[in-house]
């Protein structure tokens, strides 16, 4: 099922593709590696999305990096799409490949090449995860804090800039990546910077490459900064009379500079479907769910003076708690609202989407949300990474009905170009894919011309993951 149209390439129309041509090469350089088997296609396209699922020719399955480089080298020469694929968890289309091609599967590239706790910094391959690597990192006494949620790849991470619940204190992808090994679309291998913790060497290719969804080039390895592991975290949670009520408190404890590590949202939708489905029994009232890291002084101090803040915007039953089994207890809540809201309708489709607004416009834009929500009777849960101004709405849609896909269709366009007039975003970490692509133009302007400029100077026959972004 295709929610919004999607295959409008008019871009990448112009280049000429000679996949069998690619096939049959890769066939005799990789033997067993390459496959083109429907369930092995089948399982290498977007499939955690309402996207249709458009399936690659065949799948590279790549042990280093010299593979990748092949790969990309045969590709090149024939003029044939590349297609990285990691853990398969991206939401707006990044795996399809609506022109066909070849799908290189990162997952055996999955080595944790070197620590340097001296530094903070750690140099991994892109199939690693991020809960591998922490729990790699456990003994060090550092953490890589980046949470989207799923158990994403760092290279699929990084690919799509990806952010989550953390960013609030600890920022996005982007501001956790220091240097990046590519390979380029004509397979040379480059190393985007140094292992210093600034430079002011020439243009940032790191930051091109970051967020690129490999349009541009395939990542093979990345250097990551890390943190040291809080001596106490605390988790806290708090219900308001109203969402505006529980984003103004947000916005306050924002501006009183108060260092939260985590500020969740979610609406009364949400709480209803979690409750129903964890057996919680949770006040349905809007909630914030929060996590403070520092000392336990610190943690003790944040928590008592966003309590006091809370109170000022009707704020009620606030607790929180520093025991690991309380902290996973008042998080559950959070940690269930895919499933609690797939449970809400079985036999529907989940439209994941996002959007993020400036903190100050982020009360308007959530109450509008849930108003367009209403008035269209769709069934839309929220929960947003409120503290930098990024939510999300769970849409579920029965795909059989054509009168509630075009009703979708209608709210999620909406909900882009609300963003957009309020000096947003259409998209806060989910990338661009397919899926958000028609509203790139209405975001950036004459920007995207330069993204094409650039597009076609480092990828010249086309090659790079097409159709997506541009």
């Amino acid at each position: 099922m295709t929610i919004i149209d999607i295959n409008n390439n008019d871009f990448f129309n112009k280049f000429q593709y000679n996949i069998k041509g690619a096939v049959q090469a890769l066939k005799e350089e990789f033997g067993q590696q390459f496959s083109v088997s429907q369930s092995v296609r089948e399982q290498h396209t977007s499939t955690t999305t309402v996207h249709t699922p458009e399936l690659p020719d065949g799948v590279v399955f790549a042990y280093n990096k010299e593979d990748v480089q092949k790969t990309v080298k045969i590709c090149s020469e024939y003029g044939c799409p590349i297609i990285p694929f990691g853990v398969g968890s991206s939401l707006e289309g990044h795996l399809n490949a609506n022109f066909g091609g070849i799908s290189i599967d990162m997952n055996n590239l999955n080595n944790i090449i070197e620590v340097h706790p001296e530094d903070s910094t750690v140099v991994v391959q892109p199939g690693v995860t991020r809960e591998q690597l922490n729990t790699y990192l456990r003994d060090t006494g550092l953490f890589f804090p980046i949470d989207p949620g799923a158990n994403a790849s760092i290279g699929g991470m990084a690919s799509t800039r990806a952010s989550g619940t953390n960013a609030v204190r600890y920022g996005t992808m982007k501001d956790n990546i220091i240097s990046l090994e590519v390979v380029m679309p004509d397979g040379e291998i480059i190393k985007t910077a140094s292992r210093a913790r600034k430079s002011s060497a020439g243009y940032d290719l790191t930051r091109l490459i970051i967020g690129s969804e490999g349009t541009l080039g395939v990542i093979t390895e990345i250097t990551l900064k890390l943190y040291g592991i809080p001596e106490e975290i605390g988790a806290g949670r708090c219900t308001f009379p109203t969402v505006k009520d529980a984003t103004d408190a947000v916005i306050m404890t924002i501006q009183a500079g108060i260092p939260v590590a985590r500020i969740e949202l979610l609406d009364i939708a949400q709480v209803k479907a979690v409750n129903n489905y964890s057996k919680l029994n949770l006040p349905e009232s809007p909630l914030l769910l929060l996590e403070f890291h520092g000392s336990k002084s610190s943690v003790q101090e944040q928590s008592e003076l966003f309590n006091e803040i809370s109170k000022d915007f009707g704020g009620d039953n606030f607790e929180w708690n520093s025991n690991v089994e309380e902290r996973n207890r008042l998080w559950k809540a959070r940690h269930d609202v895919y499933y609690a809201v797939k449970a809400c309708r079985p036999e529907a489709d989940y439209i994941a989407t996002d959007v993020c607004v400036p903190i100050s416009r982020l009360s308007e834009c959530i109450a509008e949300t849930i108003d367009d929500l209403e008035k269209n009777n769709l069934f839309g849960p929220l929960v947003g990474h409120v503290g930098d101004g990024n939510f999300h709405v769970q849409l579920m849609i029965d795909p059989k009905i054509q009168e509630e896909i075009d009703v979708a269709n209608g709210f999620l366009e909406r909900l882009a170009h609300r963003a957009i007039s309020m000096d947003g975003t259409c998209t806060g970490e989910h990338g661009v894919g397919q899926g958000k692509k028609q509203y790139l133009v209405d975001e950036l302007g004459s920007a995207v011309d330069f993204m094409k400029l650039i597009k076609e100077e480092i990828d010249p026959k086309g090659i790079m993951n097409p159709g997506k972004i541009l």
